[in-house]
């Protein structure tokens, strides 16, 4: 499944003061329940749950937090570039900075496993990394993940 199915560009952003893990996972459930504060809740008890588990960093600074939910009919992904990185427990002891979080409903297994290998073969990529390491503003990394150009966007904290 391509990234542009996942994502919107509304769901990818530069996280400036990330926090804690924690912190980053409820950054993660707002983007990915949108306008809806049922489902933004839904999603981080499901994402902070999943974590509890064990932690969803790959290594190289990237983690895959992931759940499923039923708060949405299809599957939706959400991208935070952090400022600083955070510890999200590797194995590598790498902290994050790349943060790939998805949900995929309920009834979806084979949907939720094939996304999620198609998201580590993706992010193992050091190039891609790189690529988004180096974007210098939301638009650049909006472009290199959805893979096309997009507008610039002023953020303003």
């Amino acid at each position: 499944m391509p990234l542009a199915d996942l994502l919107t560009a509304e769901r990818i952003v530069m996280l400036t003061d990330p926090g804690s893990r924690n912190h980053v996972l409820d950054a993660a459930a707002r983007l990915l329940g949108g306008a809806s504060p049922m489902a933004t809740a839904a999603i981080g008890a499901a994402l902070h749950e999943r974590e509890s588990l064990g932690s969803t960093a790959l290594g190289h600074g990237v983690a895959i937090p992931h759940a499923r939910s039923n708060a949405f009919d299809s599957a939706r992904g959400a991208f935070l570039r952090l400022g600083r990185p955070v510890d999200f427990g590797a194995s590598d002891q790498a902290p994050v900075d790349l943060v790939f979080a998805m949900v995929v409903p309920g009834d979806a297994p084979q949907q939720y496993l094939d996304t999620l290998g198609e998201l580590a073969e993706r992010f193992s990529s050091g190039t891609f990394r790189d690529v988004l390491r180096d974007a210098r503003d939301v638009g650049t990394l909006r472009g290199a993940l959805l893979g096309r150009p997009q507008p610039t966007m002023r953020i303003t904290p």
